[in-house]
This record gives C-alpha cells, sequence and structure tokens, in this order.
C-alpha cells in the first residue's frame, strides 16, 4: 500500500485555509516577540501512536515563512512512543508561533486516524480480511484521512461518487430491483467497480447472479456471514465480500474470522480521536 500523500496541491490548499481559517488578518498575540527572535523547538508525543500528517505540517511553516526548517525523526505511518520527538524546527519566532496550532492540528487528528486504523488492522491480522474506510469523513478532508487509513495499514474504499458505483437500498427501490440497478450500472460508460449492498441471503444470491464485483452485507449475522461466504464460494460467480454494521473493536475479529475479505468501518473517520502532542520552545 502506497504511503505517498495526496498530491502537493491537495497538501497546500488545505493547508492554505487552516491558515486562513487560524490566523486571518494577522496573529496579534506572535506580534508582541521581537521580529528578529528566532527559535529552536520540538513536537513531543504525549502517547503512543503511529505517525501522520508529516507533510501538512512541512506546508504550513513553508507557508508561514520558508526560513523555518524542519527536521523529522520519524516518517509517516511509523510507530511512535510516550515523549518521543517527532521534530525539531529552527527559524524566526513569530511564524513558528503561529504556525504552531494548524500543524498540531492537522498532525494530532490524521495520527489519530492513523493509529485507530492500525489498532484494528492488527486486531484481524492472520485472516486474510483486510480494513477498509468509508465516506463518513470530515468534510474537505477526505484525502487526508483517506491517506491516514493507509498510514495505519488499512485500505481505502472508494473515494468518492465518482470513482466506484455501490448500489444502496434506496437504488434498488428506485431502480425496481438488484438486477435491474445492475443492468443499469453496465451501461455507464465508464468502466469502474460494482458493488451491491444486500439484506439477506436471497438478495446476495441475487447480486451474485448479477455477475458484481463485491457485494457488502450490511449487518448481518456472525453465523449468515459464514453461510454468506459459502454460497459465494459455490457459486459460478466468485464476488469479494465486505461485511458493514455494528461491527466494533471487539466484535471485529470474530467477523474476519468468518471468511469475508473486507470489514467496512466508517469509526475510522468519523469519531476521530486526536493524538497528544505538544510543541515545546526549547
Amino acid at each position: 500500500m502506497s504511503l505517498t500523500p495526496p498530491s502537493p496541491a491537495y497538501v497546500s490548499e488545505t493547508v492554505r485555509l487552516a491558515l486562513r481559517e487560524d490566523v486571518g488578518n494577522g496573529d496579534l498575540t506572535a506580534q508582541l516577540v521581537p521580529e528578529e527572535q528566532t527559535a529552536r523547538a520540538q513536537i513531543i508525543t504525549r502517547e503512543n501512536a503511529v505517525l501522520c500528517g508529516t507533510a501538512w505540517v512541512d506546508e504550513v511553516f513553508k507557508q508561514l515563512d520558508a526560513r523555518i526548517r524542519v527536521e523529522w525523526r520519524f516518517a509517516d505511518g511509523a510507530r511512535i512512543g510516550k515523549n518521543d520527538v517527532l521534530c525539531t524546527l529552527e527559524g524566526p519566532a513569530r511564524p513558528m508561533l503561529t504556525g504552531e496550532r494548524t500543524a498540531l492540528n492537522f498532525l494530532q487528528a490524521l495520527s489519530g486516524t492513523a493509529t485507530v486504523t492500525r489498532t484494528y488492522v492488527d486486531a484481524v491480522a492472520g485472516t486474510g480480511c483486510r480494513i477498509l474506510d468509508t465516506r463518513k469523513t470530515i468534510p474537505g478532508l477526505r484525502l487526508a484521512q483517506k491517506y491516514a487509513v493507509r498510514c495505519g495499514g488499512g485500505t481505502n474504499h472508494r473515494v468518492g461518487l465518482f470513482d466506484a458505483i455501490l448500489v444502496k437500498e434506496n437504488h434498488i427501490a428506485a431502480a425496481g430491483s438488484i438486477e435491474a440497478a445492475v443492468r443499469a450500472a453496465r451501461s455507464t460508460a465508464r468502466q469502474v467497480m460494482i458493488e451491491v449492498e444486500v439484506e439477506n441471503l436471497d438478495q446476495l444470491r441475487e447480486a451474485l447472479d448479477c455477475g458484481v464485483d463485491r457485494v457488502l452485507l450490511d449487518n448481518f449475522s456472525n453465523d449468515q456471514l459464514r453461510e454468506a461466504v459459502r454460497i459465494t464460494r459455490a457459486h459460478p460467480r466468485r464476488a469479494e465480500l465486505e461485511a458493514s454494521g455494528n461491527v466494533s473493536l471487539d466484535t471485529l475479529r470474530a467477523v474476519a474470522e468468518t471468511g469475508v475479505d473486507f470489514i467496512s468501518i466508517g469509526a475510522l473517520t468519523k469519531h476521530v480521536r486526536a493524538v497528544d502532542l505538544s510543541m515545546r520552545f526549547l
């Protein structure tokens, strides 16, 4: 799985918007520091975590003052421990103070997503099942959060509505049937993954008969998941199976051991708990 961050243009734009939100027409408090003052600082973690967001930190200080140098001791995706020094910064004090909160906001939020993802990924280790994210993301930061999922060892589901087709309950109701919805999906010019969400085993069979790429098993019990795996493996048109709905860290391993290919977890990006970080001047 690639750990290449989103494009520099995307990182730059998200940072620009965040700085505009925080700084507005000027940092009134930083002006109390002499303009010529220089400083050295460190960013430290106060808990064990998985690091993510270094490109955003670099961009924050680049936009504020290119003279600020940031030297990282860890790369995105690395496991970091309590009290580890993540990086050192050196340069003009005023812009360093101005950028502190914005830089830490990106780093703590994205590291939080990477950290919780790694917890879920570790919980299914050895089962062959992969952990997927969803579209339940912070508006405007989806690519950043999906990158954080990869840093935590997870796998990205579709980015948005434009790069895959996921036929859900309301689509089926509007189209008239699973078969009609899939037929309409195949009539589009774009060749993308077609996935169908099903709520019972009869719908699973119908989706398999349509030859879809993946089936999302919504709120199936573990016994139903095992039966879904059996049916799919015996069907001449095989499809990947994704389990979703009411899966917690406590129940995750048992779901993975049913034999499904994926488990999608909205909590990876929806329930963001920031990692405890701080920046300290030396």
